[in-house]
């Protein structure tokens, strides 16, 4: 934890203080959000310590002192954001209660998809696992209400050209006319639902399984857990 005096990029501090991701952190200062001793920043650049009072919508941020990874198992029907002008339900409010650090999810997931995100309140930590060169594998259960072709298998593997855009899988595995077990790399929006949208198929269930070394296991829908210090030390581990 840096001392009083010690400076920090903007975006860190931001980070650190459990906002957002620093890439996220970089978005709110150019769209005008942050304050720095009553300052409104909208350039990238500035520093500060913790003498400094940083703002982000008027409220103050804080350095967090405690460092949190949590496990969720998302059902469907609930948002992966910190906030929703439709009132929608959110992932966010499924944790626990009496966590007085503020969260963000890592790995989301999709309205209508269920399984598992992280939550954290370090930037570094959602840094690392959101980005696609850390090439973490995301495994999927997927069901859909129509018979699953071989040809959908082959041309996802393949890599599947959808409006100027490549989806690729890593490994397909059936389990049932409808049924696949889906490992992704990258991991773009809504890859699964664009490729099965392509092939005329309405996905019934899409689930995630794992991301990287840590599995859902048998965590119930709506339940979340602490990240192991080893999980965690595996997730960060994976190059850049």
């Amino acid at each position: 934890m840096p001392n009083l005096s010690e400076s920090l990029r903007l975006q860190t501090y931001i980070a650190r203080a459990g906002a957002a991701s620093r890439r996220a952190g970089e978005a709110l200062i150019l769209a005008g959000r942050v304050t720095v001793n009553g300052r409104v920043i909208t350039a990238l650049g500035e520093k500060v310590s913790r003498a400094d009072e940083v703002k982000l919508d008027g409220r103050v941020l804080t350095l967090e002192t405690r460092r949190r990874y949590l496990a969720l198992n998302k059902p469907p029907g609930y948002l992966c954001t910190s906030r929703d002008p439709f009132g929608r339900p959110l992932a966010r409010d499924l944790l626990p209660p009496g966590i007085s650090e503020r969260l963000y999810s890592v790995g989301r997931l999709d309205y209508y998809s269920s399984g598992l995100i992280f939550f954290t309140n370090q930037g570094e930590f959602a840094a690392k696992i959101g980005h696609p060169s850390s090439l973490l594998e995301k495994e999927y259960a997927l069901e859909t209400s129509g018979a699953i072709s071989d040809q959908f298998i082959e041309t996802f593997l393949a890599g599947a050209e959808i409006e100027n855009e490549k989806y690729q899988a890593k490994q397909i595995t059936r389990t049932g006319k409808k049924k696949l077990r889906i490992v992704l790399i990258e991991g773009k929006n809504r890859e699964i639902r664009r490729v099965c949208s392509f092939f005329h198929l309405h996905p019934l269930v899409l689930r995630r399984l794992r991301i990287g070394p840590v599995s859902l296991g048998n965590l119930p829908e709506g339940e979340s857990r602490n990240l192991t210090p080893q999980e965690v030390a595996l997730l960060l581990s994976k190059p850049l």
